[in-house]
C-alpha cells in the first residue's frame, strides 16, 4: 500500500480525534453527581497566577484546547507527508519517526490516565503513522 494512504489516514483520525476532543472535554453534563461540586470549584475559584486572576478551569479549557490546536497541527504534517516525494520522505527519518513516537506517547497516556474513545483514536492513529514511518515511499 502506498504511504500517502497511510498518512492520510492519520490525518483524518488525528482531525476527528481533535473534533471529539474540542467537543467533549468541557461537556459537563454528563458527569455524576459526585463530580459536579469539583467542577463548580475549579470553576469558581479565582487566584493570582503571574499577574492574572485564573481559576483551574481556566488551566483545564486552556490546556484543552492546546491538545486540539497541536493534533490539528499533526493532522497537517501528517497530510503534507502524504505530498511529499519518496527521496524526501525518506531522508525525514527523525520527523516520520518522531511523529509516531509522539502519538505512541499520547497512546500511553491515554490507556494510563483517560478512557475508551481517545484511546481508539491513539491506537489507530499510532498504528497509520507508525506503518507510514516504516514504507516511507
Amino acid at each position: 500500500m502506498k504511504v500517502a494512504w497511510w498518512y492520510r489516514g492519520s490525518s483524518l483520525l488525528l482531525v476527528l480525534f481533535a473534533i471529539g476532543h474540542t467537543l467533549g472535554f468541557r461537556r459537563t453534563d454528563a458527569w455524576p453527581d459526585t463530580v459536579k461540586p469539583v467542577v463548580a470549584g475549579m470553576q469558581t475559584v479565582h487566584f493570582p497566577a503571574d499577574g492574572f486572576l485564573r481559576s483551574y478551569w481556566d488551566f483545564y479549557v486552556g490546556f484543552g484546547l492546546f491538545v486540539t490546536v497541536m493534533m490539528l497541527f499533526a493532522a497537517v504534517v501528517a497530510w503534507e507527508m502524504a505530498d511529499l516525494p519518496q527521496e524526501t520522505l525518506s531522508r525525514m527519518k527523525l520527523i516520520r519517526w518522531s511523529l509516531a513516537i509522539a502519538l505512541a506517547v499520547i497512546t500511553a497516556m491515554t490507556w494510563r490516565y483517560f478512557f475508551l474513545a481517545p484511546l481508539i483514536f491513539s491506537v489507530a492513529t499510532t498504528t497509520t503513522l507508525t506503518v507510514a514511518a516504516m514504507l516511507r515511499k
